[in-house]
């Protein structure tokens, strides 16, 4: 039985990698839809990518659009947007984003993801810092 009970934790560590791989994808592929419709200014998908936490602070997909434009400007416009090293486990995701803003400026990304009941990815929330500035 212990020879057992080892074989499946050797083999659930060498699945984890794997998974977290899968996950950061999945991270990676809604963040850069809701960027891409926020670069459309298309409110309603950019909202649909958010959390229900975060769509029932806002109400509306307008006012969710209005927040990312006055407060997540790099965001809203940036020249490039890179994702770097992704964390994952028990239901969410950090994703660390570099992302340079449209007058050049540098900022760090974190972006939270949590899973859903359905099995989907939702942001529920992002920090932003200007490269070279602390939290």
């Amino acid at each position: 039985m212990p020879a057992i009970l080892l074989l499946f934790a050797m083999l659930l560590g060498f699945a984890t990698p794997g998974y977290a791989a899968d996950e950061s994808a999945r991270a990676q592929q809604v963040i850069r839809a809701q960027a891409e419709a926020l670069g459309r200014d298309d409110a309603t998908t950019a909202y649909s990518f958010a959390a229900p936490v975060l769509q029932r602070m806002f109400g509306e997909a307008d006012a969710f659009l209005k927040m990312v434009r006055n407060g997540y400007a790099p965001v809203y416009r940036h020249k490039s947007f890179e994702f770097g090293e992704s964390r994952s486990g028990h239901g969410r995701v950090e994703q660390d984003v570099r992302i340079v803003d449209a007058a050049g400026v540098p900022w760090d990304a974190l972006y939270i993801l949590e899973q859903q009941p359905d099995g989907s990815l939702k942001i529920i929330g992002c920090t932003l810092t200007a490269v070279g500035t602390s939290a």
